[in-house]
């Protein structure tokens, strides 16, 4: 199997089965005292799949025999990584990326996504290349806030996620993409708001329900976002997204959205355990069409916990002293660029799809 896959599988193995198949057009899901259907309770959405398409998968839908193959491959690494560190080896050659975590600290999943009981490759369904269809100057603009991977001058210039302002990927979203871990979502409603606590660095969504989008609105943060009731459908639209998160990174997944594009969700419960969650993403200069997906969360027994960021939040001021270091001794700053958790080769020869 090509590496492109093996870095998605790879980081791929923990928690969760795969979601089931929708249940029957009568279900009828459970209500709060306003009538509507009851969102409240902790959901998860990890899983192998990623929002696009690997180019080892031709079509949305995979087979099962399939599925379970991907499944295998991401056990294999994932046991291969929990391994015990052999503590006779001594210190990575200089140079190289020792990485900063074993595979004890990720929990992105196991099971490939299941929506209305396929098994999926990707959660784009529309461009039916499960991509993101970029225009040049949507590509154009995605490669800028991409050049401060390489930039060591300011603080305000390593990206948010870096800094612990939000989450990574697009946890938070929208749309809410599952990530490397942290992939739970608790859902509180009332009848005026609807808030939705992110597990990975605590954000949280407040969806203002029948309001409207202001002018005056500044930008924020996981955008603003208004709800509305189409019969038991939950439809929230968002735009009006801080510049500074418009590039969405995790590993597996680097997804560019403008700060005044427009993201329609559409939450929908289809039995006690799952809701299937759409979403659209328009813009009229960064792709050549709307681009859709769909995924299902799950209802998870877990409970959320404070989510600390990297210790001590120390990260960005040894990122910058590093680089200051580096100039008193007259070298450059090593390039860096977004990546698979495992560059390199996969424990077992695997057969491409």
């Amino acid at each position: 199997m090509k590496r492109a896959l093996l870095c998605t599988a790879a980081i791929c193995f923990l928690l969760g089965p795969s979601a089931l198949a929708q249940t029957s057009a009568d279900y009828t899901p459970p209500r709060t005292a306003d009538g509507h259907p009851d969102f409240h309770g902790v959901w998860t959405n990890a899983s192998l799949t990623k929002v696009e398409r690997v180019p080892e998968f031709r079509d949305l839908v995979i087979s099962a025999d399939q599925a379970r193959q991907w499944e295998r491959d991401a056990a294999a690494i994932g046991a291969q990584d929990s391994a015990p560190t052999d503590p006779s080896k001594g210190a990575p050659e200089a140079g190289t990326d020792p990485e900063g975590y074993n595979f004890f600290w990720i929990d992105p999943g196991k099971s490939v996504g299941q929506v209305n009981g396929e098994y999926r490759s990707s959660w784009i369904v529309d461009p039916p290349s499960g991509r993101v269809p970029y225009t040049p100057a949507g590509r154009a603009a995605m490669m800028k806030p991409l050049a401060t991977f390489n930039s060591y001058d300011n603080p305000e210039e390593r990206i948010p996620i870096e800094r612990c302002l939000i989450g990574f990927g697009s946890t938070g979203g929208p749309p809410m993409l599952n990530a490397l871990y942290n992939n739970h979502h608790m859902i509180v409603q009332t009848p005026d708001a609807i808030a939705i606590n992110v597990e990975m660095i605590h954000d949280t969504r407040i969806i203002r329900m029948n309001g409207e989008h202001k002018t005056t609105d500044l930008p924020r943060y996981l955008g603003s976002s208004v709800g509305r009731w189409e019969g038991d459908t939950l439809v929230v639209e968002t735009t009006g997204f801080k510049p500074l998160e418009s590039l969405r990174v995790d590993w597996g997944v680097l997804v560019y959205i403008p700060p005044d594009a427009k993201v329609t969700e559409r939450f929908t419960l289809i039995s006690d355990e799952q809701f299937l969650y759409q979403f659209m993403v328009e813009h009229p200069t960064a792709y050549t069409q709307p681009w859709k997906g769909e995924l299902t969360f799950r209802r998870s027994p877990a409970n959320i916990y404070e989510y600390a960021c990297h210790e001590g939040n120390y990260s960005v001021p040894n990122i910058l002293g590093g680089a200051r270091a580096q100039e008193r001794e007259g070298r450059t700053s090593t390039r860096t660029s977004p990546r698979g958790r495992l560059d390199r080769p996969a424990p077992t020869d695997i057969p491409p799809r």
